[in-house]
């Protein structure tokens, strides 16, 4: 991780690009008395989304073990469906 203010990113963008392409180094960029931002790879990125929709999920699965944990499902028999 690097961490680089704001006019050295922008006089040196494709460096810090392929930095964070090429080397899959994460680019901080530091702004005077604003929020700072990340570069990072697509490939990191999707990285993350795809750890966040896991998360999601496995969230989701500890929710519904929770409410099969306290009884809260109803059990039906396959014949109840048939017509």
């Amino acid at each position: 991780m690097v961490a680089v203010n704001y006019s050295t990113i922008r006089n040196n963008l494709k460096t810090y690009c392929d930095k964070a392409s090429d080397d899959g180094e994460v680019v901080i960029v530091t702004r005077k008395e604003e929020k700072n931002v990340v570069i990072l790879s697509m490939e990191q990125y999707n990285q993350l989304q795809k750890q966040v929709a896991n998360a999601k999920y496995l969230s989701m699965l500890d929710k519904s073990m929770q409410q099969i944990q306290d009884g809260g499902i109803v059990i039906k028999d396959i014949k109840d469906f048939e017509d």
